[in-house]
Formats: structure tokens, C-alpha cells, sequence
């Protein structure tokens, strides 16, 4: 996790449309780095014309219900992420392989009526989202630790604390709840959460939630 908005500080910075990229259980936050492998050919050609114009992609889960509009495609979540492109190479086999970096969320104000073949839509941007460190100072961090700590060890798994410890706050929330192994609504919960205490707040009880039914399905086994 690095700092993403250094492009970005105002909404000026911002398209007022950006090309949107729907893809279920994925979370991408302001800050937080996500790799894609991008082998659809009108994805293909959406990075093509993203990279030589403003770089940024509207990553959004399609919606939770499962509904579709008339031409089959999902409807979208109401909330998603722009994400800039920082990194692109080619796999040699027509891949993309492309990190993209958080910026700030929107809320999507309309999809557009376009003659591309990938989806695009007219955005309003979270702008509180660029100032990365606001809330930071709200969050429950010793709770927020106690509740990845108890993830790991009934999960075996292991984490370099040195570099837990050392993480800010903002990006200490928004790490785990991209990394966090949960389904799309709780990847949505996350995304639209109202400030970093709020998702951090979330990600403990999705995480205590979790524990919990772990803890009573290995229970129920050994019945």
C-alpha cells in the first residue's frame, strides 16, 4: 500500500466519466494496489484507450442481487473505485497484466449509452477520499489487530508484524479489508463504508463473524 492521490487533489483532477470494469469480489481501495490479468478483448481495448488518456478505471462489483439489464449484462453496485493504471505489461499470449492503484470511490450517477464495447459511466467522486490520513486518527487499532491476530493463528497463517506495526492507520484498514479472503457483499460492506472507522469497525465484525462459525462448525463436527 502506497500513496495513490498524489495525481489527484481536487475534482477537477477527476473524469467525470471513466470506464468501468465489473468484476464480482473484488475490492480495490483508495491507497491499495490491485493486480489484474485482463484477457477480454473489449477489456483489452479499454486499456488501450485508457492508457493514453486519463490512466483511471471504475472498478465495481456487479450487483449483489444478481439482476441483469435487458442485453444480459449485470447491473452495477452503486459504489465503486477509481483506479489508476501504474503498471502494464504484455504476458506474450494477448494478456494484460496491470496493477492498478486507489484513488478515491464514486457513486455511479448514470451508465452511459456508448458505441464502445466496454461499459462506461458518469461518476461522483468521494472527494474525501483524497486526503488519505482523514479519519485515520478514529480508527480502533488495537481491536482492528486483535481481530487479524485471532484470523491468523485459527487460519496457520503468518504476517510480518514489523511491517503491521509500522503501517499507518489508513492504510492498516484499507490493506486488510483488500486482502481479507470474505464474498462480494462483504467486499461491498467494506467499500461503502462511510469513514476508515467505520470500515475498520466492519471488518472486525465480518472477521469476528467468521471466527465464530468456524468455531462452531469445527465444534459441531465433533459432535
Amino acid at each position: 500500500m502506497q500513496a495513490g492521490n498524489a495525481h489527484y487533489r481536487v475534482a477537477e483532477d477527476l473524469p467525470a466519466t471513466v470506464a468501468v470494469f465489473p468484476l464480482s469480489a473484488a475490492l480495490l481501495l483508495p491507497g491499495g494496489r490491485m493486480p489484474l490479468n485482463v484477457f477480454e478483448p473489449r477489456y483489452l481495448q479499454m486499456v488501450d484507450e485508457t492508457i493514453g488518456g486519463s490512466r483511471l478505471i471504475g472498478m465495481i462489483q456487479p450487483s449483489l442481487d444478481g439482476a441483469t439489464r435487458a442485453d444480459g449484462e449485470p447491473e452495477l453496485c452503486a459504489v465503486g473505485c477509481l483506479g489508476r493504471i501504474i503498471s502494464l505489461a504484455e504476458s506474450g499470449d494477448g494478456r494484460y497484466l496491470i496493477a492498478l492503484q486507489g484513488v478515491c470511490r464514486f457513486r455511479v450517477a448514470e451508465e452511459l449509452p456508448v458505441k464502445s464495447p466496454f461499459r462506461q459511466a458518469r461518476i461522483m467522486p468521494f472527494l474525501g477520499d483524497l486526503d488519505e490520513e482523514l479519519g485515520s486518527a478514529d480508527v480502533d487499532r488495537p481491536a482492528l489487530l486483535k481481530a487479524f491476530r485471532a484470523y491468523l493463528e485459527a487460519n496457520d497463517l503468518q504476517a510480518d508484524w514489523e511491517s503491521v506495526s509500522r503501517a499507518a492507520n489508513a492504510m492498516l484498514v484499507n490493506a486488510l479489508s483488500m486482502m481479507a479472503p470474505y464474498g462480494a457483499a462483504e467486499k461491498q460492506a467494506l467499500l461503502e463504508a462511510a469513514d476508515l472507522k467505520t470500515r475498520a469497525e466492519t471488518l472486525i465484525a465480518i472477521t469476528e463473524m467468521a471466527l465464530a462459525r468456524d468455531r462452531d462448525d469445527f465444534g459441531s463436527v465433533l459432535q
